[in-house]
Formats: C-alpha cells, sequence, structure tokens
C-alpha cells in the first residue's frame, strides 16, 4: 500500500472546496490517501467548512494569497521533510474526482518506474477535454502556432496542433511534455530530486515549469485516461479577471524567459515579447467589453 498526499489550494471558493472533498473521501483505493488544504487567506467561510465538516483533513493558513505556488509549497515541504510519502498530488479546488481516479494513477505509476509524473483525463463540464490537461512546452516554435491561431485553424495537424495534442485521441494513454496543476500525481522522490514549485509564477506557468524540469532530469510524464476527473475551470479566475490575466501572461514571459531565451537569437525574443504583450492588451480590452459574469483568462 502506498501513501499518497494530495495537496488542495483555496481561495474564497468554500462552496467548491466542499464539493471537492466529498468526493476525495468517496474515493476507491487500497492506497493511503492524505489530504492537505492550504487556505490561501480566504475572507469565506472555507476555513470553517474544512474544520467543522472535514477534521481529518490536514489544513494550513496561510497568512496572505501568496499565490498558487508558494500556497502549495507550504505543504510539499512538510510532505517532503516528513518522508513517508510516496505520491503528491496537486488538485484544483474547483475538481471532481470519480471513485477509482487517484488509484489509477497511483497504481499506473507503481507499474511504470521510469514515469515521474502522471495525469487524468480532465473533462469540463460539459463533458469535453481540458486541453491543458496534456500538452507540449511551449517552445518559441509551438507558442507561435499557438499565439498565431493556426492551431485552432489547423488542430489536426501534429505541427499545429502540438501544444494542446488536439491531433491525438483522448482515450488514448500519452506520453506527453506537460501535465496541468490542476490535477497531476508525482513521486516524492522526484520532488526532492526536482524542486518545489517555482514561486516566481504567482500563478499559471509553474505546472509547465515542474514538468520541464522533471523531465529534465530523465523521467517521463504520462497522461492517462482511464482516471477521470471534472473540472470546473476557472471558478477562481474568473472572479478576479483582470489579475489573473496579467498573472496568465506574466507567466508566459517567465517561461520563456526562464528556458528559451538564452537560445533563442534577439529578434525571435523580441518578437515572442511582443506577441504576449498584444495578446495580453486584446485579452484585457476584450474582457473589459464583457459582462462579468462571462469573463475569461485564456
Amino acid at each position: 500500500m502506498a501513501q499518497l498526499d494530495v495537496v488542495i489550494l483555496n481561495y474564497n471558493r468554500g462552496d467548491l472546496l466542499r464539493a471537492c472533498l466529498r468526493s476525495l473521501f468517496a474515493s476507491e483505493s487500497v492506497h493511503q490517501i492524505n489530504v492537505w488544504v492550504v487556505d490561501n487567506a480566504s475572507s469565506d467561510d472555507s476555513v470553517a467548512i474544512v474544520e467543522r465538516e472535514f477534521p481529518q483533513v490536514r489544513l494550513v493558513r496561510n497568512e496572505r494569497n501568496s499565490g498558487f505556488a508558494s500556497g502549495n509549497n507550504l505543504a510539499l515541504r512538510q510532505i517532503v521533510a516528513d518522508r513517508h510519502s510516496d505520491y503528491v498530488m496537486l488538485l484544483n479546488n474547483d475538481t471532481l474526482a470519480e471513485p477509482d481516479a487517484l488509484h489509477t494513477l497511483v497504481t499506473y505509476l507503481q507499474q511504470h518506474p521510469t514515469v515521474g509524473a502522471v495525469g487524468p483525463k480532465l473533462l469540463l463540464l460539459d463533458g469535453s477535454l481540458d486541453l491543458a490537461c496534456r500538452r507540449s512546452f511551449p517552445t518559441p516554435a509551438v507558442s507561435f502556432y499557438r499565439m498565431s491561431g493556426l492551431s485552432k485553424l489547423f488542430p489536426r495537424s501534429a505541427r499545429f496542433g502540438r501544444y494542446n495534442l488536439t491531433y491525438l485521441d483522448p482515450d488514448v494513454e500519452t506520453e506527453v511534455d506537460a501535465l496541468v496543476g490542476a490535477a497531476m500525481v508525482v513521486r516524492t522522490a522526484v520532488v526532492r530530486e526536482a524542486g518545489l514549485l517555482d514561486e516566481t509564477f504567482f500563478m499559471y506557468g509553474e505546472d509547465l515549469d515542474w514538468c520541464y524540469r522533471i523531465k529534465s532530469y530523465g523521467w517521463r510524464i504520462v497522461y492517462d485516461p482511464r482516471a477521470v476527473i471534472h473540472h470546473h475551470k476557472r471558478a477562481a479566475s474568473t472572479r478576479r479577471a483582470i489579475p489573473s490575466i496579467r498573472a496568465f501572461y506574466a507567466a508566459m514571459r517567465i517561461f520563456h524567459r526562464k528556458h528559451y531565451a538564452q537560445r533563442t537569437v534577439a529578434p525571435v525574443n523580441w518578437l515572442i515579447e511582443a506577441g504576449i504583450t498584444g495578446k495580453e492588451w486584446w485579452a484585457l480590452g476584450r474582457n473589459l467589453l464583457r459582462p462579468a459574469a462571462r469573463r475569461q483568462v485564456g
């Protein structure tokens, strides 16, 4: 029996957190599952819900909203130091796990010793695939295909649809570059090797960076569609759409500068930076013209 430590970051969404925790404690698994909730200084009743309804949860109270990477790291540091955990899972508070999802993911890692991280099939509320759950790294070429719209025009193309792997069958197990921080399981030993989440990223991008570092140590990363988790995507970020948009595009800049800028010629770097800024302005302007209920990040 393995030990899985699930870390859920929460900020002002006690309603979603309650549903997420209920789905976790209804999980069917022979493995030991420990659940951690890191609350990023919520002003709603999130903490009270956890203390009253889920006393078995290990609650970590952050004194401020320090972001996704920093908040998750508060629990990850304790888990890594404890030395009893075999696997850690990042899970969004706006998710609902199928009863066998966690068991399937842990068992997969047990059976595949060269795989450092595995992620489930994430389904949106309408039943469609959350495209972020299996991705390629946003190299300059891949980023160009995405920002220029070629990926949407030719989703079945192995070249242009590379970022979200839209040319692949979502029901087939696939080795990928990156998973999404909304739901991914990583060997605790790999976390010790590759390090914690990079707190330079406030929100968005830290999962791509983590996967990049995990792969740099020679570990494989796999998408396993047999495990299914439902995702109420952007439930929190749409409440603060403008700051979330800024964080989204800031993460793109940070990732490019950290991993690609030094080996990319200056004119291309300039075009990438200009493209990110242009997309950010477009997203900000478009959202300001929308009703609040329809605002979104990406």
